[in-house]
């Protein structure tokens, strides 16, 4: 069996083409890593960099992300549309192929005694690797994001890191803190909308996503559940584009498709009066993903893979921001075309 671990470090900088270069090009030099996609978002301020290789190359790439980031980013400074809590807002281990969850759950834990022990940096870990039940989700630990870390760590509440200092100081302010976990594949995914100030998106957000929305009345309070099974969303303004997006991970695409969230999406911008322009994946997307919206847009069981990667292309209008690439957007491509 050949070991595949995947790493999708998010770290806080999407403008600044020396600084992205710079991070990148210190995961590109490790032997045994493979660089598979480096996207950066200026309106989200925010740079998805895909690796994979063997556990210890990919351990290695990661600890490189981090230390490069804490010498280059600074959080006192940093401000994008996108929800973050330090200067590598999120950095999962991936099992792929026939590797196994327990390798990343100790490669995380890994990660994190390095973040907290030699850079003396707070490290959180969540998903699979999390330490406490509250830590389970991403969005829990992130909530209040980089502004809310000194008075968390005042307080001392149940979300102080599970490792290293929890303290403010000058390097935890220049850094914030990290999220370090193993999960299985989720697909980060974004449908356009065409509006300016995300209202209509936020709302659609708000309805998708599996923890609904709460509703109000003077002191009382319920949450009425979302439409789609096991998704987050949130809606979120791209200025750089004039337009909104609804932004969803979605955590079992064998759940949750991308053509049922984007067929959900436009459903709910057409009742808002407003449309949908196309859609994007951020990262990279499992082959049986794009295969399952492919057939559900190609409408017959009888194609070929090729055609309902196309025909998933189309449908979903993934190249409206950007071309979508599939040799280098599709995983198992990208890792057969390396």
């Amino acid at each position: 069996m050949v070991e595949l671990i995947e790493c999708v470090p998010n770290f806080s900088e999407g403008v600044n083409s020396e600084i992205i270069d710079e991070i990148s090009s210190r995961v590109k030099d490790i032997p045994g890593v493979r660089v598979l996609g480096i996207e950066p978002d200026p309106d989200y301020n925010r740079t998805v960099l895909t690796f994979a290789g063997d556990s210890e190359s990919v351990f290695e790439g990661a600890c490189e992300v981090m230390r490069a980031s804490s010498e280059l980013i600074d959080m006192r400074e940093h401000h994008g549309e996108h929800p973050r809590i330090g200067a590598v807002d999120v950095c999962p281990f991936i099992p792929l192929g026939e590797s196994s969850m327990e390798v990343c759950v100790d490669l995380a834990e890994r990660l994190a005694v390095f973040v907290g022990d030699v850079l003396h940096l707070p490290a959180y870990l969540y998903g699979n690797s999390a330490k406490k039940a509250e830590h389970k989700l991403l969005s829990k630990i992130r909530k209040g994001e980089y502004e809310s870390l000194e008075e968390r760590f005042k307080s001392k509440s149940e979300f102080i890191p599970d490792f290293g200092p929890c303290e403010w100081n000058e390097n935890v302010s220049r850094f914030g803190a990290t999220v370090i976990g193993a999960r299985e594949i989720l697909i980060a995914y974004n449908v356009n909308i065409d509006e300016q100030d995300a209202r209509v998106a936020k709302s659609i957000g708000s309805l998708v996503r599996s923890s609904g929305r709460l509703i109000r009345n003077q002191d009382q309070s319920m949450r009425t559940k979302g439409l789609l099974e096991m998704v987050q969303g949130m809606g979120v303004t791209l200025e750089k584009h004039r337009i909104s997006q609804v932004s969803m991970n979605l955590r079992n695409y064998n759940i949750t498709g991308l053509h049922h969230a984007f067929a959900t999406c436009q459903s709910l911008a057409n009742e808002h009066e407003t449309e949908v322009l196309g859609s994007e994946i951020v990262g990279l997307v499992p082959l049986a993903a794009m295969i399952d919206a492919g057939k559900w847009f190609f409408g017959s069981e009888n194609g070929s893979e090729s055609e309902y990667v196309e025909a998933a292309i189309k449908g979903l209008n993934l190249s409206y921001l950007e071309n979508f690439d599939p040799k280098v957007r599709i995983i198992e491509w990208a890792i057969r075309n390396e």
